[in-house]
This record gives structure tokens, sequence and C-alpha cells, in this order.
């Protein structure tokens, strides 16, 4: 009994850690980007992304551009990194295209 609810657990673990999934959102800005210039940075949360500590600019990321596209997600390493600290710091990252 004991080693078929083991069992039990076990998969159940192992189906919802498979089944998660990353999530994203893109804005535009404008008429969107016009370009493949691209910028980079993490938003900083914790305690399951509730606080944030250190989130991005977008419009600082753009440089003064006013055509642009903000793509935010939850990458995979950020993911990660979250699993990792059992959701206590939850990363996720910011894309500017211009």
């Amino acid at each position: 009994m004991i080693k078929r609810s083991t069992k039990m657990i076990a998969a159940v673990f192992a189906v919802s850690m498979l089944l998660t999934s990353c999530y994203s959102y893109t804005s535009v800005v404008g008429n969107g980007a016009q370009g493949n210039s691209q910028t980079t940075e993490w938003n900083h949360y914790v305690v399951y992304g509730l606080a944030p500590v250190g989130v991005s600019d977008s419009k600082q990321m753009a440089g003064g551009a006013e055509n642009y596209t903000v793509h935010t997600r939850q990458s995979f390493v950020n993911g990660l990194v979250s699993a990792i600290t059992f959701g206590i710091y939850t990363p996720t990252t910011t894309t500017v295209t211009k």
C-alpha cells in the first residue's frame, strides 16, 4: 500500500513538473520594431513574483526610439532559478527590440 502511494506521489510530482509552462506577453509601441537591435534585462521579484525588487524600464531600454516591441517572459533559466529558490526569488526577462 505504501509502495503504491509513493509511486503515485512520484508520478503526480513528475507530471506537475513536466506540465508547467513559461508565461510571456508582448507589447507593441508605435509601429513596433523597425530593426533587429535588441536589449535584454532581467526583472527581479521575490515571494513568487508578488513583490518587485528591480523591474526594468522598457522606455529607457528603447533608448528614445518611438517604435519598438517589448517582450516579457519567464524563460527556462528564470524558471530554474525560481525552482531552486523555491519561489523566494522569481526573475523574468524583458527584451526590447527596436
